[in-house]
């Protein structure tokens, strides 16, 4: 995967990364329950706690000296140093020439130097609070006085998966009489489906687009405009219906909605890492602004646990470290996550943006093709769902999965069935870890009454193999604030692992190519007659024969 360049660069500090590769080759021998047991000190070595949240990371085949060489990597590598680059204005993302600032979103004060963007971040929270407001006490009604019920969102990728994730996580602190609906998708089936049963006179939409020229926004503003229009909404109205998110002020002004009605977005925050700027409007709409400034505390809350704590204690750099240990030295390919919690059931979609959109790379920030491994593919779902589907995988396949496990411990004292949730989160867990061999699988089968020889025969098929890697990570209470720290605690691990990987984190080329081409191909399909591959050809005359 590294041929369009020259040669390949190899892995960041080849001495220390020789010895962690001697290390892991080690320790894929250990038995992560012998560990636990013949040392009872190691749960109270390996975990850690930052704004509210606790990492136990004992599950894993590490050993004491692997560890401390995986900090030893990110000291060399300077991860730590380079902190200071993400609230200080520097140019991170040197592809594009922009400093990443999305930190200072949820920021209580100016970082230095950067007093100028701070007054405009909360000139921006202002006005959210100011429009978040007067839609919940009924100041801004629809064009025919009708109070505003439900908000539609329209974006796609981070100016849809954030805001729609966080707010299904919060659900239980939503504003009565307030519904938030999100659609993201070109297919017109998405918004039909949003659509229905809505009534345009008590309906607002935020279009979410930095530029308002992405393809799929643009495509569902029109149609939702054309959808407010048929319901006799005049052409003077649509301001009582519409806001934006834009920098595009002309765009948005052409469109109808007036200059009061839109909330600007910067430059220096990529889509991924938005969802603290106006692009949660649809969050503040759905639990309030002081709800919404929640989750930015316990987002700031984590950025100071990243900022002052060191490589030892510092558990976005630990999730880090064993993502690289993973990937570089054990051949993982893949990393689950799993929330035993419904509410954050859109959660691995959100982190896989970030991880994927973030770290899949191939070429370092020299432009070298890279020797080695990035971003693995993130993947999972809500317990207890995935018990019954890729638990199978995880117990008894042969691949490797280290796995990330999202315990809410405070549902210990809850309803009967949030007891069985954290039940069954601890339990997968604990068989993963242990796993079953041959001779219990067997006494098991013969304790059912099953006979010898067939318990015999079937015990090989029972048998979980056990010793598989995971990491708890866990809080007393879903909360704005809880739910801002564990975001912010992914973001600042994504970073850290760029940071060691020695590549751009904070651009996304990669999607670009699929959007111009897609441009020709549409074109192809409305009868330009352009002609491509053989492939794309024969389904394209195929298309046009439907």
């Amino acid at each position: 995967m590294t041929a369009h360049g020259a040669g390949s660069a190899q892995f960041p500090h080849p001495v220390i990364a020789d010895r962690l590769a001697s290390l892991a080759r080690r320790d894929r021998g250990l038995s992560i329950d012998s560990l636990l047991a013949e040392d009872p000190a190691r749960v109270e070595r390996f975990q850690m706690e930052a704004a509210g949240w606790r990492l136990d990371y004992s599950r894993h085949l590490l050993g004491d000296d692997s560890a401390a060489s995986l900090v030893e990597l990110a000291q060399t590598a300077g991860v730590l140093d380079d902190r200071a680059a993400l609230f200080d204005g520097s140019p991170l993302n040197h592809t594009e020439q922009r400093a990443v600032l999305h930190t200072l979103l949820r920021a209580t004060a100016a970082h230095a130097g950067l007093e100028q963007e701070f007054a405009a971040v909360k000139d921006c929270q202002a006005r959210m609070a100011q429009w978040v407001g007067r839609v919940h006490d009924g100041g801004h009604r629809g064009h025919r006085g009708e109070r505003i019920n439900t908000i539609v969102n329209i974006g796609i990728g981070g100016s849809d998966l954030g805001p729609r994730m966080v707010v299904d996580a919060l659900q239980a602190y939503r504003v009565q009489g307030i519904e938030v609906r999100f659609c993201a998708n070109v297919d017109p089936d998405d918004l039909d489906s949003v659509l229905a049963g809505l009534d345009p006179h008590n309906t607002l939409f935020i279009i979410c687009s930095k530029t308002l020229r992405t393809e799929e926004t643009l495509y569902n503003a029109h149609r939702a405009r054309q959808w407010t229009l048929d319901a006799g909404v005049p052409e003077d109205g649509l301001a009582q219906h519409f806001l934006a998110v834009s920098t595009n002020i002309e765009a948005a002004r052409d469109f109808g909605i007036p200059e009061d009605n839109i909330l600007p977005m910067w430059d220096w925050v990529g889509g991924r890492y938005s969802v603290w700027s106006a692009i949660g409007w649809s969050i503040a709409f759905a639990i309030g602004m002081t709800r919404f400034e929640e989750l930015l505390a316990g987002a700031e809350a984590m950025d100071e646990h990243f900022r002052s704590a060191d490589a030892t204690g510092n558990m976005p750099l630990w999730l880090s470290l064993l993502e690289v240990w993973y990937v570089n030295f054990m051949g993982a390919q893949s990393h689950a996550v799993i929330p035993y919690q419904q509410h954050l059931v859109r959660l691995p979609a959100f982190l896989q943006q970030l991880s994927m959109e973030s770290n899949g790379k191939s070429v370092n920030h020299r432009g070298e093709a890279l020797g080695y491994a990035t971003a693995p593919i993130l993947w999972g779902d809500v317990g207890t769902n995935g018990q019954h589907s890729f638990h199978q995988l995880l117990h008894q396949g042969t691949v490797l999965c280290p796995t990330d496990f999202v315990l809410i411990t405070g549902d210990a004292v809850g309803p009967e069935g949030k007891q069985r949730l954290l039940a069954n989160g601890l339990s997968q867990m604990r068989a993963l870890m242990v796993g079953r061999d041959e001779a219990a699988s067997r006494a098991s089968l013969e304790g059912r009454g099953m006979a010898i020889d067939r318990a015999r025969e079937l015990a090989p098929h029972l048998v979980i193999p056990g010793n598989r890697p995971s990491s708890t990570l866990s809080c007393k209470a879903l909360t704005p604030h809880s739910l801002g720290a564990l975001l912010a605690l992914y973001e600042h691990k994504t970073f850290c692992s760029g940071r060691i990987w020695e590549i751009n984190s904070f651009d996304q080329w990669g999607v670009e190519l699929g959007k111009e081409m897609g441009a020709e191909i549409l074109g192809a399909l409305q009868g330009s007659g352009q002609r491509f591959d053989a492939s794309t050809d024969a389904l394209l005359d195929g298309a046009s024969h439907e």
